[in-house]
């Protein structure tokens, strides 16, 4: 026995229902695309280019609600997060990015980090900081040496190597005009 909820409606039917529940109707519906996938595809696509217009307006009314879908598809495939756990995790962060501390841009979620080896999360980042770890190969001695690169004299060190590249350049051109 099943709760009338589980049934898809009939106007034809007796007490308003199909015969055949939901989760029967998916799965029979599931082996017959399989059979006829091919025969299918070439159908919806003869469709969409025979209703380009009707197709556009279909998918613009529907671009919120499939943006949603694919976000939580992508993130339970690659991450095995639940928006609700996408969404606990960023307010554990306090709903910045865990590096540097930056809100997200409007309509642009945080990316979620994760050891590459382990699959473990590490937490959200904006783009900008998960590009950076990416560029670092997540290589925790490169990381250092970059902190200690950007914290010494490093652009002194620069301006002082032009000073002096260019302190050479003139001594060549005037020993040149010597001779």
């Amino acid at each position: 026995m099943k709760a009338l909820d589980d049934f898809y409606g009939e106007q034809g039917g007796r007490d308003g229902k199909r015969p055949e529940c939901k989760s029967c109707t998916a799965g029979r519906r599931k082996q017959w695309y399989q059979r006829n996938r091919r025969r299918e595809i070439a159908r919806v696509k003869a469709w969409q280019q025979a209703n380009p217009e009707r197709l556009k307006a279909w998918r613009e009314k529907n671009r919120d609600r499939r943006l949603e879908q694919l976000r939580e598809i992508h993130l339970r495939n690659k991450f095995g997060l639940t928006l609700d756990e996408y969404d606990r995790i960023l307010e554990a962060q306090g709903g910045v990015c865990a590096l540097c501390e930056s809100s997200p841009t409007p309509g642009i979620s945080l990316h979620v980090d994760h050891d590459h080896g382990t699959g473990e999360i590490r937490g959200l980042l904006c783009v900008r900081c998960n590009n950076a770890l990416g560029l670092f190969r997540e290589d925790p001695d490169l990381l250092k040496r970059a902190a200690r690169y950007v914290t010494t004299d490093a652009k002194h060190r620069s301006q002082r190597a032009s000073w002096v590249r260019l302190i050479h350049e003139r001594v060549e051109v005037l020993r040149g005009s010597a001779a």
